[in-house]
């Protein structure tokens, strides 16, 4: 698992409490007719995110993910509870609300179709009321940054998918937003686009101290750009911690990976580990150990007893493994 970025700053704008702040919020649809079944996608959901924040929100579809940043935005009314968002009820202060905060949905496009890139970021320069030379800086270095000069005299319309989503990130920050709403930003892109996203993400972070809250079903997007991550389930909050702590949370086990220096017996009797694979005819073998009775250390200690060690590797539990058994204990809660 990649290290997330833990050392952004606070609020560049120097303004106390928290970015978001949400008490038993409660979203319902339906219910309005005798026969109509209500729904609740949102059950008494509380947390609060702090400046210079980086969290991911994650669950399966259906889970209530979108439905919450509608009502962080102002888009939805709750049906009960409160939140905040910047300080601001957002079905009150949406505009206001929208001064401050930049929002990135993967499926919908904020640029003008059939325009020039430049003048979709010329239009939202005027739309958020900047200054026109802040605006020419500021289009100028996101443009550098996410390394879009060649594309701006080109119609959104014909922009690839990687450029698109480029762009999008840049269209969001043309305001310097204290929050960066970021759902599904990744979706449909190759490896080297993802990485270039993150790696700008990161940096735009470490500088501005934007706070970043992030809706994935990429758990790469999660591992290398959040601190912190939200677990939803059916509306509730199952998990708020951090990524060890989520893996720990379920016991899941690390896996060691060793490289032997001759074909040696299956390692079946390790002390605290498992054998999960032998590869190679006895060459590599595979260990998993909880991380959280043993180390990697210890097991290694007792494997090179037993055998001659050539190169190891210790791979942290898969994320998405790991969030299906929230799942499923919250079922069995249920």
């Amino acid at each position: 698992m990649t290290r997330p970025d833990h050392d952004a700053p606070t609020s560049p704008t120097g303004q106390a409490g928290p970015i978001i702040e949400v008490t038993n919020l409660v979203r319902d649809y339906g219910g309005l007719g005798r026969k109509s079944r209500r729904v609740r996608a949102v059950d008494h959901i509380s947390f609060g995110i702090q400046p210079g924040e980086a969290v991911g929100y994650i669950g399966a579809n259906g889970a209530g993910k979108s439905t919450t940043i509608k009502l962080l935005m102002g888009i939805l009314r709750p049906t009960a509870g409160q939140v905040r968002t910047c300080g601001l009820d957002p079905m009150r202060r949406r505009i206001d609300v929208a001064r401050q905060v930049g929002v990135v949905f993967g499926q919908r496009s904020q640029l003008w179709w059939d325009l020039p890139l430049r003048e979709s970021f010329t239009i939202l320069a005027a739309i958020h009321r900047l200054d026109p030379a802040a605006a020419r800086d500021r289009t100028a270095r996101l443009v550098d940054e996410l390394e879009m000069g060649g594309q701006l005299a080109t119609p959104v319309r014909s922009l690839s998918l990687g450029q698109r989503m480029r762009a999008e990130i840049a269209a969001a920050l043309l305001h310097s937003p204290r929050l960066l709403v970021l759902d599904e930003p990744t979706i449909g892109l190759d490896v080297l686009s993802k990485q270039r996203l993150r790696e700008f993400l990161v940096e735009e972070r470490r500088e501005r101290g934007t706070t970043l809250l992030l809706t994935t079903h990429d758990m790469g997007d999660v591992e290398r750009l959040c601190s912190r991550v939200l677990v939803v389930d059916h509306g509730r909050l199952a998990y708020d911690g951090t990524l060890p702590g989520l893996a720990a949370t379920v016991g899941a086990e690390r896996l060691l990976v060793i490289d032997l220096a001759e074909p040696t017996r299956p390692l079946q009797d390790v002390p605290g580990a498992r054998l999960v694979a032998v590869e190679s005819d006895g060459l590599r073998q595979r260990l998993a150990f909880d991380g959280a009775r043993t180390t990697a250390a210890a097991v290694l200690t007792e494997v090179s007893r037993r055998a001659t060690i050539r190169d190891l590797a210790v791979e942290e539990p898969d994320i998405e493994d790991v969030v299906r058994r929230i799942y499923a204990s919250s079922a069995g809660q249920r």
